[in-house]
């Protein structure tokens, strides 16, 4: 069985729409900057942890630590 996995940008898209929020509706509710949620959402590599924490909290959820398996990430290195 293959894991699914999502981005955050992909689950915040969802969640977002799912409760019918624009972007400036989700940044006004979260307290930060709308230019923060577009970059969240179109997957921008380098966020400060604690603003994606910010957003996320809306939804219950934070960032946090995923074990991952060496051996994948062994293989994927060649």
């Amino acid at each position: 069985m293959q894991e699914q996995t999502t981005s955050i940008a992909e689950f915040l898209k969802k969640k977002r729409r799912q409760l019918r929020l624009t972007q400036p509706e989700l940044a006004e509710k979260s307290g930060v900057g709308l230019r923060f949620v577009r970059e969240l959402e179109q997957g921008k590599a380098t966020l400060r942890m604690d603003k994606v924490n910010q957003v996320l909290k809306l939804f219950g959820c934070e960032l946090g630590v995923i074990p991952l398996d060496r051996n994948k990430l062994i293989a994927n290195t060649d």
